[in-house]
């Protein structure tokens, strides 16, 4: 994942260059999605069915450091990239959710502010009685290049 929302730039450019105050979240979530957001949000977010984001830190447990190892490592690589260090796994659908395409990260678990998002490898369809969707270990990649 490397697509960062404008909302998420426009706060990156204000902290880091103008000396405005960010506060990063205190909880972020990962959400599915049916139809592709873009940098400025919208896409098809699932709903219903037992559907719901999943909680993911900000965290030293929940994302590697960057050169990967020990996720309480502080972060000394050169990729600048993370990934998940634990399993992230949704609900288990009760109703068809259609074919997921996109996921994102977001700072609340309901509305908020898309922050992230990137296409899948490999759409999934995910019908009702289907086993939990989730992202294994490492598998959900960030990359901030």
């Amino acid at each position: 994942m490397s697509d960062m929302s404008d909302y998420l730039e426009n706060k990156l450019i204000d902290h880091i260059f103008r000396n405005r105050s960010y506060t990063v979240p205190s909880t972020i979530y990962v959400g599915l999605f049916t139809a592709a957001p873009s940098d400025s949000g919208g896409g098809t977010e699932v709903s219903g069915g037992s559907y719901a984001r999943v909680q993911v830190g900000p965290s030293d447990t929940t994302w590697e450091a960057t050169q990967g190892g020990t996720p309480a490592a502080a972060s000394s690589g050169t990729g600048g990239a993370t990934q998940n260090a634990a399993a992230i796994t949704f609900p288990t659908p009760s109703a068809n959710w259609g074919s997921i395409t996109h996921m994102g990260i977001f700072d609340a678990s309901t509305s908020g502010n898309l922050l992230m998002w990137k296409a899948l490898t490999v759409a999934k369809t995910v019908n009702n009685g289907d086993p939990a969707p989730s992202f294994a270990t490492g598998a959900l990649d960030v990359v901030l290049a």
